[in-house]
């Protein structure tokens, strides 16, 4: 059976032409609606601001396949990396589910290829969800990644936690056990980092890249001092999201050793997302890494009453991490694929 062709133009997408960037926001709702219906929609706030106030250490570019009628039929983004990894990017193809196989997200990611080998980028990378058991999910991303080349370096896992059935005495219970083991510890919350826990904060940020399991994933260590976690902060706020850090401070150094995030975007009020969690090597043992979670979803509920659903990703390897999410209540949800490629 004859596939019918698609005309299209391919545009980058800058922000400054309005129509387009409706058109593109359009484009990302629907093929999100299809591939991720339990996500939240995109932020428009979020995806408006960034074309002014780019991320730290990354560069964006977007070009998007128009229909003549000025419909998006398809979306490239490029993530490049521009502080560390510097022979890498992130490749992100989306085409709208009714106009899938016609060649659109092959010729976006031909022109994604070719743009990063000119900038001297010699490896890409990309997330696409599977299905779990019991637990469909649209693998057309996957599978068009796998046609492509890329092959699968690290397996994470999806876990949600529903709020609104959420067993609070199970979480006290957690809590005193995980205190019990932590003599010699406060615990404190904050929206932004105080000026004197930065060079802290840096710090295990910095390694979560060398302490979490990276499977065949070819990514060097990030560098991230006071000064760019400071600035991380800075754009998280003009892109109004709220974000809530729960951590341990050691009473007898006055140093923060264990610390995690949550985060929500400006525009949704019942989702959020469970950001790193990480405890300094020589301060593990402790249960510091429950206590932080545990205080911190407490805080995030308290200051989120419509707050419904939290999710976050571990890889499948990682089980310390694992058994702390799923004794709070976090379930799987669907897999991940950490997908690489050598262009």
């Amino acid at each position: 059976m004859a596939i019918e062709t698609l005309s299209f133009t391919v545009r980058p997408v800058d922000g400054t032409d309005h129509a387009l960037s409706d058109a593109v926001f359009a484009h990302m709702c629907a093929a999100g609606a299809h591939d991720l219906p339990d996500f939240p929609p995109p932020c428009r706030h979020r995806f408006d601001t960034m074309f002014r106030v780019p991320r730290v250490g990354h560069e964006t570019r977007r070009w998007a396949a128009v229909t003549p009628d000025g419909d998006v039929a398809g979306l490239l983004t490029l993530d490049l990396t521009t502080i560390d990894n510097l022979d890498s990017a992130e490749m992100e193809i989306s085409v709208l589910p009714g106009l899938r196989r016609r060649g659109i997200g092959r010729d976006l990611y031909r022109l994604g290829v070719d743009f990063l080998r000119e900038r001297g980028r010699r490896r890409i990378f990309a997330f696409a969800p599977v299905s779990l058991p019991g637990a469909p999910r649209d693998e057309a991303g996957a599978r068009f990644a796998e046609a492509m080349g890329m092959t699968n370096a690290l397996d994470d896992v999806r876990r949600r936690l529903d709020v609104t059935t959420l067993d609070r005495a199970v979480l006290d219970t957690l809590a005193a056990e995980a205190r019990a083991k932590a003599d010699g510890y406060t615990l404190l919350r904050w929206r932004r980092t105080p000026e004197e826990y930065l060079d802290d904060i840096a710090y295990l940020e910095g390694r979560l890249s060398t302490d979490a399991p990276m499977g065949d994933l070819v990514w060097e260590p990030e560098k991230i001092d006071s000064s760019r976690l400071r600035a991380v902060e800075d754009v998280r706020e003009a892109y109004g999201q709220r974000t809530f850090s729960a951590a341990a401070r050691h009473d007898a150094s006055g140093r923060i050793v264990a610390w995690t995030f949550i985060q929500q975007d400006a525009s949704v009020r019942d989702q959020a997302w469970q950001g790193i969690t990480i405890v300094r090597p020589d301060h593990r043992g402790h249960r510091l890494g429950m206590l932080v979670k545990v205080e911190n979803l407490r805080y995030a509920l308290e200051a989120l009453p419509g707050l419904r659903h939290v999710d976050t990703w571990n890889a499948a390897a990682n089980a310390h991490m694992i058994g702390i999410n799923e004794a709070m209540g976090f379930a799987p949800v669907d897999a991940w694929l950490n997908l690489q490629q050598e262009i």
